[in-house]
């Protein structure tokens, strides 16, 4: 990176800004003509379960939004002694899918309902058959309905709902827009429209239950845009609400606000047809750019789009690495109490590394990392569990391997789906997340779960903020480039990649794990049934 050439960029405005709301970090990214990361900010936080329903207060996301920007903007001035006042272009990205519904006036009528939820089942399932199209617990659309199933008072006076992304925004700017992934992910879109199929909205509009009201449910939807296009700009409100500091000016031009599927896509260079992704983190989702339709409707199978509005086969899986995350702080706090306190990096790395010495079935352990509901299992609530008989090989390197694949096993099993069912192959899977930030052991496992080649791009670690500042890089621009070429001829153009292949013994002891892992589903969902401490 050329530091003058930055320093210029932040001062003419320039440098463009990514920020993603992820489900435990807000992010916020800054970056240059070349793509590259100059200044970054970020905010943890976490999701409520708040009588039963996760979610997060509309006050903790402006609250971690402005403590971000307030980060990045802090490191701008660190790194190159000049205030950050004027951007380029800005972009936002959040979890896709869950439920923030509006009255007339923009007052919040229900707590924000996220895609972690699994109160839906029944809407999810007439929709599903309604429409023939699968429509998931956790889509926007499932949402709207299963409150309407539940005669819940709001929906009378409902006058607009969207999602995260689309609500910040708005905020922002004023413009009740959402980007086509994003949208894809709240009601089905149809490709050659570029917009929600006209068909199945009329199918929805004309459910005895929803034609009790007196909306129309096209008229409640953000409007979509595909990416590239002028989404609006930033207002003095949105600049202020962004800033309280009064530094920021408006007038910045906004990108279309999309969801955290598509920001994967994006930082991966997955967005051309017969490319994919996985992406790793509190959830897992695998990203399959179509070439064709597929034959079946398939419950564990999402369909939805690229930024660009390309059918997309994803699979969804509600937990991945939550559970992980929590026997890593249980080693944590043992190195603490031995006086030997570890870095959390350093410490997923001495326990990751030692899977490879493990059996490769991990010695008949069997673990589920249901910390919420999970769809594809079939399981209600969240209840973690780990088995094992008196016979299993109870030692460190089975455990971790298990924990492993029992965070890629819900994955797995849509995949399958996928592979075995439907014949979709891809040209490159590329992988990315905190997993991967340890070299080579979760890609291999990866690998050897899904039995295909696995890469790992270097830079699969920016994330959704970068992939959402490269989006509004893109709105920016003149001309009309297709993403997949402006993607491939400008910001991965010089970008190394690391690719892994199925090793037969890991492959074979992985398929013996899922084995055991189906075979116990019955204990999880059982243990899905009992109560905890916030429900007594």
């Amino acid at each position: 990176m050329d530091f003058k050439q930055n320093v210029t960029a932040i001062e003419n405005g320039t440098a463009v800004l990514g920020i993603e709301f992820g489900s435990t970090r807000i992010k916020s990214v800054l970056i240059n003509a070349e793509y590259e990361t100059i200044a970054s900010g970020s905010y943890a936080w976490e999701n409520d379960l708040r009588d039963g329903i996760w979610t997060y207060a509309l006050e903790s996301v402006w609250v971690g939004a402005q403590a971000c920007y307030a980060q990045l903007a802090a490191d701008v001035r660190n790194r190159y002694h000049v205030p950050l006042t004027r951007l380029g272009a800005i972009g936002i990205s959040a979890m896709m899918h869950g439920y923030l519904p509006f009255d007339q006036a923009g007052k919040q009528l229900a707590e924000f309902r996220t895609w972690r939820n699994n109160m839906t089942g029944a809407a999810a399932e007439i929709l599903t058959d309604k429409l023939q199209f699968n429509i998931p617990q956790r889509w926007s659309i499932a949402h709207l309905y299963q409150a309407v199933l539940n005669g819940e008072g709001h929906v009378r006076d409902l006058a607009f709902f969207t999602t995260l992304a689309g609500y910040v925004h708005w905020k922002l700017s004023g413009e009740k827009v959402i980007g086509i992934g994003d949208a894809s992910g709240m009601f089905p879109v149809d490709e050659r429209t570029g917009t929600y199929d006209a068909g199945m909205l009329a199918a929805f509009s004309h459910l005895p239950e929803v034609m009790a009201y007196t909306w129309n449910v096209k008229d409640l939807l953000p409007h979509v845009l595909r990416a590239g296009e002028y989404a609006g700009a930033l207002t003095k409100e949105g600049a202020h609400l962004l800033d309280p500091s009064g530094r920021l000016l408006a007038g910045t031009w906004m990108a279309p606000p999309e969801g955290d599927a598509g920001t994967g896509m994006v930082s991966t260079n997955a967005v051309r047809k017969c490319t994919g992704n996985i992406s790793v983190g509190t959830s897992a989702f695998s990203m399959h750019v179509l070439d064709k339709p597929l034959r079946h409707v398939h419950r564990d199978i999402d369909l939805v789009t690229t930024p660009d509005g390309t059918p997309v086969a994803m699979v969804h899986a509600n937990n991945c690495s939550s559970d992980l995350n929590a026997w890593i702080g249980l080693f944590e706090d043992f190195a603490l109490y031995l006086g030997q306190p570890i870095e959390p990096d350093q410490l997923y790395r001495l326990l990751l590394v030692h899977t490879a010495k493990g059996d490769p079935d991990a010695g008949g352990l069997v673990s589920y990392n249901c910390l919420s509901g999970e769809n594809i299992t079939n399981v209600e609530k969240g209840r973690p569990l780990f088995l094992r008989t008196p016979h299993s090989r109870m030692n460190l390197p089975n455990f971790m391997l298990a924990q492993l694949y029992a965070a890629f096993a819900p994955l797995k099993i849509g995949m399958d789906i996928l592979v075995r069912e439907e014949g979709i192959r891809t040209d490159v899977m590329i992988a990315h997340g905190g997993l991967f930030r340890t070299p080579v052991i979760a890609q291999q496992v990866l690998s050897n779960s899904l039995n295909m080649p696995i890469t790992v791009m270097d830079t699969a670690s920016e994330g959704g903020a970068w992939g959402m500042a490269v989006l509004a890089s893109y709105a920016r621009m003149d001309g009309d480039v297709p993403l997949a070429d402006f993607m491939d001829a400008q910001v991965f153009r010089h970008v190394e990649r690391t690719t892994l292949v199925p090793e037969p013994l890991g492959v074979a002891g992985c398929e013996r794990f899922m084995a055991r892992y189906k075979a116990a589903l019955q204990v999880e969902r059982e243990a899905s049934m009992l109560a905890d401490a916030t429900e007594e």
